[in-house]
């Protein structure tokens, strides 16, 4: 963790030069269509829901921006099982995302991402207990900002950890989420 740490220190100062324009904070909500996928994965479907959240903008240079991110994020599935329907989990993620404006207004993007996993609601189980408090991910995306501070986001959190929790439980599931964006820069 230390060593992550120093290599994000590093890079944000290192790669910083005199130009770079100054950081920018931002507010950002959106559509969730989240998955669950992997073993016996078939009983369930996308659910839809919604994020929202703080972020800033950290310009590393004319090209590349580093941008840190605090999302609440309504995940989950739509369960093919009469009596446990929808369950949601809800998760506050810290995506790390690093940008590279192919022009001055469209960027792309790519981070690693850990989620707290804050509680499950729907069905008749108590879906927390069954789920690893902790999950990892990586983003890929793709960014559009306006000269006003709007900007809008299309990106995809692929689940890189097995979400389930339960001693002798062999399948592994892990979250897909696709995410549409609107944000605003202050």
């Amino acid at each position: 963790m230390k060593k992550v740490v120093l290599v994000t220190v590093l890079t944000v100062f290192g790669l910083s030069n005199g130009d770079a324009q100054e950081i920018k904070f931002g507010v950002k909500a959106g559509l969730n269509f989240a998955f669950i996928t992997g073993d016996n994965s078939e009983d369930l479907n996308p659910n839809t829901d919604f994020h929202f959240g703080l972020l800033a903008e950290i310009p590393l240079s004319e090209k590349f921006s580093f941008q840190p991110e605090l999302i609440y994020s309504g995940q989950g599935a739509e369960l093919n099982i009469a009596s446990e329907g929808r369950i949601n989990l809800n998760y506050l993620n810290l995506p790390l995302m690093g940008k590279y404006y192919v022009t001055k207004q469209l960027s792309l993007e790519a981070g690693p991402q850990i989620g707290y996993l804050l509680s499950t609601k729907g069905g008749t189980l108590d879906y927390k207990d069954l789920l690893k408090p902790i999950d990892y991910g990586v983003n890929f995306g793709v960014g559009y900002k306006l000269d006003n501070g709007l900007n809008f986001n299309a990106r995809y959190n692929l689940g890189l950890s097995n979400i389930n929790d339960v001693d002798g439980f062999t399948e592994k599931n892990r979250n897909g989420v696709l995410q549409l964006s609107v944000g605003f820069f202050f």
